[in-house]
């Protein structure tokens, strides 16, 4: 499984409501302080669902809703950190690697500023980069829609060297 191109570009896109009495995980990170979190069949991470998106969308292999069903009981409450980590066994299956991300988190609250660092080596340890291939964008929707969470990524896939 292999493909002629050298690089690949993926995207990914995820969003969760959020609600009172949820825990909020993103990145890997759980955000302290945050009055409510993701409502979802996984523990919501839409972070890593984002980037899983983008690393499967890069070599058309589908979504993570293809992977893990939200109707499948045997995922309920799945931490996703196993979802990404099997997206990135397929991506090295067809010879690639991740060789860059960026991401957007919007969020009205609470601020993520503070958490950019732990966000980033979190997000590039499980995609095994160096840091500074990790780029972490925040927003906030300005009022817009302050009842979800949104992540956005685009992933740039490197084909291995023979």
């Amino acid at each position: 499984m292999t493909s002629p191109l050298p690089y690949r570009i993926g995207y990914g896109e995820d969003a969760h409501r959020l609600e009172e009495g949820r825990p909020l995980v993103l990145g890997g990170v759980p955000i302290p302080h945050a009055e409510r979190g993701a409502v979802a069949h996984s523990d919501g991470d839409a972070v890593l669902h984002a980037v899983a998106d983008a690393l499967l969308s890069g070599l058309a292999l589908g979504d993570i809703g293809h992977y893990y069903p939200d109707t499948a009981a045997e995922h309920a409450g799945l931490d996703s950190r196993v979802i990404l980590r099997d997206s990135l066994a397929l991506v090295r299956e067809w010879k690639y690697r991740p060789a860059n991300v960026a991401l957007v988190v919007t969020l009205d609250r609470p601020k993520l500023g503070p958490l950019r660092a732990e966000i980033t080596r979190t997000v590039a340890g499980l995609l095994e980069l160096p840091e500074t291939e990790v780029g972490v964008s925040f927003k906030t929707s300005e009022g817009l829609a302050p009842d979800h969470v949104q992540v956005r990524v685009t992933a740039l896939l490197v084909r291995d060297r023979e």
